[in-house]
């Protein structure tokens, strides 16, 4: 997994109030009821769906969504396996979570139901008309890049140390802006993942590629203080993109 119970994302450079946070259910197109945890300040302009690691929900993207209400944002961070793995009573995965067990019935077409969960709940708070991206981690940044070729209403997607195998045959129907953050470090070789960019460019996607040399898998954790410049970029990358599908979407 990219984080444990212990880990907290960075500091993002702004801070706004976070006028609600908290826990909460929501229901699938097939029925299914899942965890998620949502965050916002008074006056969002855009929303972010948060795609977890292999291990679903759990604190470390709760944090997250209130990072990113902290930066003028709205979020929902969702867990994947509730199919079959059902509810715990805090909504969190426990560190101990048998997600190999699980991770094989998180489809593509599932994650696709919760994002779509996600943002219908953002926009029910927030206006119809918010655009939405996603961010993802690991099994999740995979997952937010084949995003990219969906049929989502998504202004754009990100994703941090994820698997070209994830995004697959996917990857030459792309249309939606792209950041990769690729760990150079990471046990995913970077050339695969500038390889991905590569054919997510070829069909048709804005796609831009970040490579930290020598940043491990997971750099994005406060604790880690080595990486806290790449932290920082990352977080100036992030709200460089949110800030301009703001101006973008605001009406004239």
């Amino acid at each position: 997994m990219c984080h444990d119970d212990s880990s907290r994302p960075p500091a993002p450079p702004r801070s706004e109030p976070v006028t609600d946070h908290h826990g909460l259910t929501l229901k699938s197109a097939d029925g299914t009821d899942f965890s998620a945890f949502y965050a916002t300040s008074a006056d969002p302009r855009v929303g972010v769906v948060i795609l977890p690691d292999v291990r679903g929900l759990h604190p470390f993207y709760g944090a997250l969504a209130e990072r990113f209400a902290q930066a003028g944002l709205s979020a929902v961070a969702i867990d994947y396996f509730a199919r079959t793995a059902g509810i715990t009573e805090s909504g969190w995965r426990p560190e101990d979570f048998d997600w190999e067990t699980h991770i094989k019935d998180a489809s593509p077409n599932q994650v696709n139901a919760e994002t779509q969960a996600a943002m219908s709940y953002l926009r029910a708070q927030h206006g119809q008309q918010l655009p939405i991206i996603t961010v993802g981690f690991c099994f999740g940044g995979g997952q937010a890049w084949r995003q990219s070729s969906s049929d989502l209403d998504l202004s754009a997607v990100v994703g941090f140390y994820g698997k070209p195998d994830t995004v697959g045959r996917a990857a030459k129907h792309s249309k939606k802006h792209t950041i990769m953050f690729i760990a150079g470090a990471d046990f995913t070789p970077v050339e695969d993942q500038l390889a991905l960019a590569e054919q997510m460019r070829l069909g048709g996607a804005e796609v831009e590629t970040v490579v930290y040399d020598g940043a491990p898998h997971s750099f994005f954790d406060r604790a880690f203080d080595e990486w806290s410049d790449v932290c920082a970029d990352v977080w100036k990358r992030i709200l460089t993109l949110t800030d301009r599908i703001a101006v973008e979407n605001t009406p004239n």
